[in-house]
């Protein structure tokens, strides 16, 4: 298993790879070429030179996190075909490269989504909250206003200011894009990267939709166990697979996540992890907490001894954290918070595993 820590790269976040390398028991990063628009062929080159700048400082770069998915291809017009050409070459940019990990989503339009990205806690601390009664009230551009205002001059993936133009337009294209379409479309791009995955073994982990239901009447896909089951369904190659991402399906409660894990089909597809905890306040609200199993919904011990069961080797990344201790840092991708999980998922880790 390798512990790593998300990094958006130099100048583009508050935490550096000196910091992460400090942190005990994280192996790597995972990075992405943020600059390039989903659509656009990555190059080796590029790729290189990113590998390059994390291994300089005695770090892995162990996943990409993400090559996105052009919305062209989720809602199956013409375009897509040379869209996904596009990625296959990005694919083998990262396979040449000597990385096999992709975690990316198929979300329409919106890659998660939050109503506060600095919530106030009893303890001082400020966290990412979802607030279906605030949802229900409000239009996807005011959504970008919420998330451009509490963003701490940060660009948040997925709700890059560029795409705030598009917005419109791309809800008038997946009028008639439901569940089935875009499962079907869904199909469609796995059938044309798989070939590439499978050449360069590059596994492909579908992260779940966050939060997991429809939003702004947007079908989603990635939700359940019985969506899990579908997608792996669509194409047999094991390069077709998952991040156990449990706050995004654990904002469903209905979700039995050691359960899910369990699953064999869905186990020997589990490439990456996200690991943290949320709290729900009432049937509305939602917001993430540690990761101290106590503190949130979700058991962090049966979810890390349900991977250690199954015989989960990929990677972990202790996901989002609180803001604390006064860090200003892109909402959710501090410094403190996220060490903190890492320590707590680490002794687990080690704990579980000793008593095995």
């Amino acid at each position: 298993m390798d512990m790593t820590l998300r990094w958006y790269g130099e100048g583009n976040d508050s935490v550096t790879l000196d910091q992460i390398r400090q942190i005990p028991g994280v192996t790597g990063v995972i990075t992405a070429l943020h600059d390039i628009p989903a659509g656009e062929a990555w190059t080796y080159e590029d790729v290189m030179k990113r590998k390059q700048e994390v291994e300089a400082k005695g770090l892995k770069l162990v996943g990409v996190e993400s090559i996105n998915v052009h919305e062209d291809i989720k809602i199956g017009l013409p375009t897509r075909d040379e869209l996904i050409e596009n990625y296959c070459k990005s694919l083998e940019a990262i396979g040449k490269a000597d990385i096999h990990l992709v975690c990316y989503n198929f979300m329409p339009v919106f890659d998660w989504t939050r109503t506060d990205l600095a919530m106030s806690l009893e303890d001082g601390s400020t966290a990412l909250a979802y607030d279906s009664s605030i949802i229900d009230g409000i239009d996807a551009s005011e959504m970008f206003d919420r998330i451009e205002k509490a963003s701490g001059g940060f660009v948040m993936p997925g709700w890059e200011p560029n795409r705030r133009d598009e917005i419109m337009d791309l809800f008038e294209k997946y009028k008639d894009v439901d569940a089935d379409k875009l499962r079907e479309n869904y199909k469609y791009f796995l059938d044309g990267i798989i070939p590439t995955c499978e050449k360069y073994k590059i596994k492909m982990a579908v992260h779940p939709d966050d939060p997991a239901w429809d939003v702004f009447g947007l079908p989603r896909i990635v939700t359940c166990e019985e969506d899990l089951l579908k997608i792996a369904d669509m194409n047999p190659s094991i390069y077709n697979g998952f991040t156990l991402c449990t706050g995004s399906l654990g904002s469903n409660l209905n979700n039995d996540l050691p359960k899910i894990i369990r699953n064999p089909k869905i186990a020997e597809r589990i490439h990456f992890a996200h690991l943290r905890n949320i709290k729900y306040e009432n049937k509305d609200l939602f917001h993430e907490v540690s990761h101290l199993s106590s503190d949130g919904n979700l058991d962090m011990y049966e979810i890390v001894k349900a991977l250690i069961d199954t015989g989960f080797d990929g990677c972990i990344r202790p996901d989002h954290g609180r803001m604390i201790w006064g860090e200003q840092a892109r909402p959710g991708y501090g410094l403190y918070d996220r060490a903190l999980g890492v320590a707590y998922l680490n002794g687990l880790w080690e704990a579980i595993h000793k008593n095995k």
